[in-house]
């Protein structure tokens, strides 16, 4: 009885000791497995951290590749400063610098336009009498177009000032534009003024001889510029006051019943009929061509020296617009 219990426990014994031992194997597996599951997982993150790492730097070096032209095209401008500061306050045609003397040009401008419409206004006024003793409309379109000019320079002065002033590009353009159209104007008046110069003498001499022989008394328009031309120039005739005796209007019938020699206009202190006196002394001896061609020379220089002299003016307005608006749209671009 007593050896059937020791077999027994020693039975009992020997299987709980089996089943630590199986228990330990278990746990030693369990062990195992645990750790190759967090080795597996350290070695992942740092094959992750690895890759991360790697496309972080090839951006960071893609980044780097890509920028470095622009820091170079930057730090070439100006190290330390932006584009636009530097384009618009740098050097002496910043955009600043240039708008502060388009502001004093436009002031000038304004004040020649005023000049030369002001000469074109009174050459039409003064010489307007004496239009039509004059074969070519070369002066008086001469003096029409120093008025166009005029007019087109106190209005390109004021575009001039809006578009400085606002930085609009479109009406510096248009701005440009016209003072253009005012130079072509004034350097075209100035030129013909010139050339013309030189013809009005040889076309004077003969048609005003013509004119004030057959047409005086014969045609209305004339016979007035004529007369006007006597008072005003103080002269008589064509080249001598024997002119009128060979004249058209010498032959007229009331002429010849009044017995005027000459017209009453060449008269120094001209009354009716004063003309018919046999004695000349209350008339001009001098002949109006010469006066009036010496006049007319005179003012054909004064119109030659202001076109050609403020269309120099003009080419600084272009060129001090064309660069403000180039500046405006780099600065733009930029």
């Amino acid at each position: 009885m007593g050896n059937l219990r020791s077999a027994v426990g020693s039975l009992v014994n020997s299987n709980e000791h089996a089943g630590n031992i199986h228990k330990g194997e278990r746990d030693e597996e369990s062990i195992y497995r645990f750790s190759s599951k967090l080795l597996s997982q350290r070695t992942g993150l740092r094959v992750s951290d690895e890759v991360t790492t790697t496309t972080t730097s090839t951006t960071e070096t893609h980044e780097e590749e890509t920028n470095r032209p622009i820091m170079a095209k930057s730090a070439e401008r100006l190290p330390g400063t932006s584009t636009r500061l530097r384009t618009r306050d740098d050097g002496c045609c910043s955009v600043n610098f240039l708008k502060y003397v388009l502001h004093i040009y436009n002031v000038v401008l304004f004040l020649s336009g005023l000049v030369v419409g002001g000469i074109g206004i009174w050459t039409v006024i003064s010489k307007h009498s004496y239009v039509s003793l004059m074969t070519t409309s070369t002066y008086p379109a001469l003096a029409y177009a120093l008025i166009v000019a005029g007019v087109l320079a106190v209005v390109g002065s004021w575009l001039g000032c809006g578009g400085v002033t606002s930085e609009n590009r479109c009406v510096l353009l248009i701005y440009v534009f016209v003072v253009m159209l005012v130079f072509v104007l004034e350097a075209g008046v100035g030129a013909l003024a010139r050339l013309y110069e030189e013809q009005v003498g040889p076309e004077l001499k003969m048609n005003l001889n013509r004119t004030f022989l057959e047409n005086y008394a014969m045609r209305r328009k004339e016979t007035w510029a004529i007369d006007q031309m006597q008072m005003e120039f103080k002269c008589c005739g064509a080249v001598r006051f024997e002119d009128w005796l060979v004249s058209e209007w010498h032959k007229g019938e009331d002429v010849l019943k009044n017995g005027s020699l000459v017209p009453d206009s060449c008269c120094k202190t001209p009354t009716l009929l004063c003309g018919r006196r046999d004695h000349p002394s209350n008339i001009h001896y001098t002949g109006c061509i010469y006066k009036f061609l010496e006049t007319t020379k005179d003012h054909l220089i004064i119109l030659g020296a202001v076109g050609l002299g403020l269309s120099v003016l003009e080419l600084f307005g272009i060129v001090l617009g064309s660069c403000l608006y180039i500046k405006l749209r780099h600065d733009f671009d930029d």
